[in-house]
């Protein structure tokens, strides 16, 4: 058990080397508020004085101190082993210099303190010590700032949330244990160190309370029901403390003194209980009670540096090597980019996006959604109205009137109707070569990841990809507007889809004979039977040809017919306004069905095939291209000599972050290994 302690402290030394705190390693923590005798309780543990004194808030960085029992000088004299002095430190930021004056440790930590706070303010950044002496005990404290309610001088305003938070950091890892120092001459309820603590261990199973200054209390007064757990109870118990007066330290009275006067007034004042209190009861309680949490915390420890050396292992391996064949580290990062744009194109890359749609899948989603669709939703004569049709027809005849529907009209007005599916294809392109971007982004952030250690090759190889996909992207145009223009140049009215002309005028004329029969059919009827009604009406002849007369009578009242011989006024028929709709004659309205089953018919074959052959059209001249050119186009354009040393300039941060992790996998494997030295039989 006693091993425990001094691996701690081992492992304690590889981390904070780093300056990293990745594991919570066991620990006692002392909290107490400003004046309430902290100080004093640790210089009675190690026995000298080496702390600084003085008014106001003394500890303004978090000290970590490391107590290590060696064997007196005599013992290891003959043993010719190492440091001629019976006691002796060392600080972290100067490990190669040792301390044996304890007056310039306190004169160190006051220039070390000062060297990272300004204005009497506090800073979080740690303050390592390492103390060997043959008469203290193995034990990790960490002494924090004490608990002000009140900035003093230059304090920052904000001086109380600052020194809360920084304590409650420290005693937050549960694998700390807090000793909270309190002076018998407070009310022990209000006390700020129980406080925090109860904060963020509210069971007590970390907590451990030294009540201070019990020659302090009123007189008539004692400290007997705190120091029995009867006013606040505390799991790992309370022990009481008296500690060295102003004068003692005015008169520089020694530890060793103060110490056979502590237990004069315990044995004189609290006869029953001095045997579990004073300083050096203390020491072995924080002892024992360390190396028993040390003990249980040590599995989950062990776990936590098995994980640790597994993620930054893998992290270290994600950074790559540093680069010492030029060459052969362009060809792989570039082949491997090419591979993977290509596989993030056919769908087989291995970081496959799972919010949303890329590469293949979304340009197979361009061309039968997107492309599709829009294509579907364009009507065939839309924007076409029959008088747009009958002008047509009236302009392909001429002077003359037409017998039969000109075939120039429906050309005319097919083309008219074809151009409207240029525009969709041509933002087909656009945005596959959008998609195409994309990837490269793509394959940047994902697939290939030590690309990212070379900024310049990285920017280079986007360069190079960009201006291929801006080289083929004009010819892709240009095809995709042929086959708009292949379909305009030529209009193929004996494509086997195409119904013919005569047909449709055939059927067209059957419908209206139809539907004229039936109307006459429909007339006749009606006509009919208001005969029978008149016949029945009328009794005799003579009746009837009254009725006649009357008829003629008013045949002749009507006047004569305007426009054939009545004296009407002349009209210029060139100022008459042409009407914007008009009821269209039945031949009308039969050329006009005709010329619009034609357009229809003929529009369905021309956006069929443009359906079919845009998509194809954009594969062979873009995206099969690309997949086919890209790594020749990029072994082209960078495998340069010239190029070489300046491409593969690693970034300064890849190069900082491969160091940092590096030295971190080393420190976890140190840490591994000094876990390992430790037997089970030295658990119990």
């Amino acid at each position: 058990m006693e091993t425990l302690i001094p691996i701690i402290n081992r492992l304690q030394e590889v981390f904070l080397t780093l300056g990293a705190e990745i594991i919570q390693l066991p620990q006692i923590v002392v909290v107490g508020s400003q004046s309430s005798g902290k100080s004093s309780v640790l210089e009675s543990l190690v026995g000298r004085d080496f702390l600084p004194r003085g008014s106001g808030i003394v500890t303004r960085r978090p000290l970590v101190l490391q107590l290590v029992n060696v064997p007196p000088l005599e013992e290891r004299r003959k043993q010719d082993n190492g440091i001629k002095a019976e006691e002796w430190a060392i600080f972290l930021h100067c490990k190669n210099q040792i301390f044996t004056d304890f007056t310039e440790i306190r004169k160190e930590i006051e220039e070390e303190t000062d060297r990272s706070t300004n204005n009497k303010g506090i800073s979080p950044e740690p303050i390592y010590l390492k103390i060997y002496s043959p008469n203290v005990l193995s034990l990790t404290l960490v002494d924090l700032p004490g608990i002000t309610k009140v900035p003093v001088g230059d304090q920052p305003e904000d001086i109380e949330t600052q020194v809360q938070e920084m304590i409650l950091t420290h005693i937050s890892n549960p694998n700390s244990l807090i000793l909270c120092v309190s002076p018998a001459n407070s009310d022990l309820a209000t006390s700020d160190a129980l406080k925090l603590a109860r904060e963020v261990d509210p069971d007590g199973r970390r907590t451990l309370l030294v009540v201070s200054k019990l020659d302090l209390m009123d007189a008539g007064t004692d400290a007997l029901e705190v120091l029995l757990g009867r006013v606040i109870p505390v799991r790992l118990g309370i022990i009481g403390v008296v500690n060295r007066s102003q004068h003692d330290l005015n008169t520089q009275k020694s530890l060793c003194d103060s110490g056979k006067d502590e237990q004069a007034f315990l044995q004189r004042h609290y006869p029953s209980l001095a045997s579990r209190c004073g300083s050096y009861y203390l020491a072995r309680t924080l002892s024992r009670l360390l190396m028993h949490h040390i003990r249980d915390c040590l599995p989950e420890l062990k776990t936590r540096v098995t994980v640790l050396t597994a993620q930054y292992q893998s992290r270290l391996n994600g950074y790559g090597q540093p680069v010492e064949d030029h060459s052969s580290t362009l060809l792989q990062i570039v082949t491997k980019f090419a591979t993977d744009y290509c596989n993030t194109i056919e769908g087989t890359a291995r970081y496959i996006q799972t919010t949303e749609l890329c590469g293949g899948a979304r340009i197979c989603y361009i061309f039968h959604e997107t492309f599709g669709r829009t294509l579907q939703s364009i009507d065939p004569l839309g924007g076409l109205t029959e008088l747009d049709i009958l002008t047509a027809i009236r302009n392909a005849t001429g002077p003359r009137p037409a017998l039969f529907v000109p075939e120039v009209s429906f050309e005319l007005l097919v083309k008219k109707q074809m151009k409207r599916l240029e525009e969709p294809s041509m933002r087909c392109v656009e945005l596959v070569h959008e998609e195409l971007q994309r990837i490269i982004q793509h394959c940047s952030a994902y697939s290939t990841q030590e690309l990212l250690r070379f900024p310049k090759l990285h920017d280079s190889i986007v360069e190079v990809v960009t201006s291929l996909l801006r080289k083929r992207l004009p010819i892709t145009n240009e095809m995709v507007h042929n086959l708009v223009a292949i379909e305009l140049a030529y209009i193929n009215t004996k494509h086997p889809d195409f119904t013919d002309a005569a047909q449709v005028s055939a059927s067209v004329n059957s419908q209206q004979v139809l539907k004229l029969s039936l109307s006459l059919s429909l007339s006749l009827q009606e006509q009919c039977s208001s005969c029978a009604n008149n016949i029945s009406s009328q009794v005799d002849a003579g009746d009837t040809g009254k009725r006649w007369k009357n008829d003629k009578i008013s045949l002749e009242d009507r006047g004569p017919v305007p426009g054939f011989g009545s004296p009407t006024k002349a009209v210029n028929l060139l100022d008459t306004a042409v009407p914007a709709s008009r009821k269209l004659s039945a031949r009308e309205q039969r050329d006009c069905e005709v010329i619009q089953r034609l357009i229809n018919c003929y529009f369905l074959i021309v956006r069929k095939s443009i359906q079919d052959s845009v998509p194809k059209t954009v594969m062979h001249f873009l995206v099969n291209y690309v997949k086919e050119h890209l790594q020749s186009e990029l072994v082209g354009q960078l495998y340069k000599q010239a190029l070489l040393q300046e491409l593969l300039i690693e970034s300064q941060e890849t190069a900082q972050q491969r160091t940092e992790v590096a030295q971190m996998l080393e420190a976890l494997k140190k840490a591994s290994n000094i876990i390992s030295e430790i037997r089970e039989t030295h658990l119990w």
